[in-house]
């Protein structure tokens, strides 16, 4: 999987830091991925949980397309309805009562800016709590908060503020971390990277009772779990616990490069003229990428959809080299009796791409919301046919 593909003619000058698969893709239409070598793939990663319509939705595309015809950007200091009709759509589409929106570009740059809030919520606090295999992205803020980062790739020589990381299966652990000392706490619902663990509600309820106990700021980071991928507007909803903050960004845009920080009455209270910034965040292209996307997954019934199938996978996939399942919606995961990398060559082989997590016998499936009983049944017989 490391390997780097044979390139064409073209001069590689990109810098040499991502893993490639042996996969040229050419184009995409639907979930398939079409390749300059002639191979039609069955994408069960969505560009790593970022192509929620899919690959040439007409209506997103008609959008951005428009977009770009009328006004391609202007800078935030110029008012533009795009804009205003955008964040009105997140706030309704969430519906929990996070009515301040701020867009940025990255999940980590939304991270970054709510870990900043959290710090002008609570001056005089220096600790965040974070949980074990957690990953928040690789800015300074966002770095210093991801699981097993200082050990691997952080790169700076310290961390902006104190941090401290808990178990993500332990409710008893939180009051032990989570003190008058804590300005924040972040946590993904359902972990991505961490192999699709869904935390629960029991978990998501006593953190946010010792955050209020404490007065610490409590973020929901749902950049991968965000934006319909459980099956609800925002895994908040799933569970049934609204945070004081919440970060997205993958699928929000279908593909173009966006985010968002949602932010509570209270949270909002501390914002001040220039206390946050940013150049192209809230861009009209964005703007008109997220509105499209969230029309669609609202007119199409994709939530419904990635409940069925969702449910659908899990019902049918435990097959060949998988013996259970995590996660919700199209955040799966599939537990492998044996190493999630190589059941991943091999599905990749038979022409179906699933993504890995940073545990070893976890196969992670983020698939575009789109995805239909049929193309299950594909992935079920690819399974059927690996050794266990």
């Amino acid at each position: 999987m490391n390997a780097k593909v044979a390139s064409t003619a073209i001069p590689d000058h990109l810098a040499r830091v991502f893993a490639q698969y042996p996969l040229p893709v050419e184009r995409a239409e639907g979930v398939w991925l079409y390749t300059r070598d002639g191979r039609k793939v069955l994408d069960l990663y969505g560009g790593h949980a970022v192509a929620a319509l899919g690959y040439g939705h007409p209506g997103w595309t008609r959008a951005v397309t428009e977009q770009a015809r009328a006004c391609q950007f202007q800078t935030n200091a110029v008012p533009m309805d795009v804009r205003l009709r955008a964040a009105n759509r997140l706030v309704r589409f969430a519906g929990l009562g996070l009515d301040t929106v701020f867009f940025v570009n990255s999940g980590a740059e939304a991270n970054e800016n709510a870990l900043k809030m959290a710090f002008r919520l609570q001056p005089g606090r220096t600790q965040v709590v974070a949980l074990e295999h957690s990953f928040h992205g690789r800015t300074a803020a966002a770095a210093a908060v991801t699981w097993g980062a200082a050990k691997k790739w952080y790169g700076f020589p310290r961390a902006p503020f104190d941090v401290a990381f808990m178990s993500r299966s332990d409710p008893g652990a939180i009051a032990t971390h989570v003190t008058e000392q804590t300005a924040a706490v972040i946590v993904e619902p359902v972990q991505g990277l961490g192999g699709a663990y869904d935390l629960g509600n029991e978990y998501l309820e006593v953190l946010r009772r010792r955050c209020d106990e404490t007065g610490a700021v409590l973020i929901f980071d749902e950049v991968q779990c965000g934006v319909g991928r459980t099956g609800r507007p925002f895994a908040a909803n799933l569970h049934g616990v609204t945070p004081d903050m919440i970060t997205t960004a993958k699928a929000l845009g279908n593909g173009y490069p966006c985010s968002a920080l949602l932010m509570s009455d209270t949270t909002a209270a501390a914002l001040a003229m220039d206390a946050l910034g940013t150049t192209f965040g809230a861009g009209p292209l964005a703007c008109a990428a997220i509105e499209a996307t969230i029309e669609a997954i609202e007119s199409e019934q994709l939530l419904e959809r990635v409940r069925r199938v969702g449910a659908y996978v899990r019902r049918t996939c435990i097959v060949g080299p998988v013996q259970g399942h995590q996660g919700a919606g199209h955040l799966t995961g599939l537990r492998t009796s044996r190493p999630a990398k190589d059941v991943q060559r091999e599905l990749l082989e038979r022409n179906i791409l699933a993504g890995t997590s940073s545990d070893p016998n976890v196969l992670r499936l983020l698939a575009p919301f789109i995805l239909l009983e049929e193309h299950v049944d594909l992935l079920r017989a690819a399974l059927a046919e690996l050794a266990a």
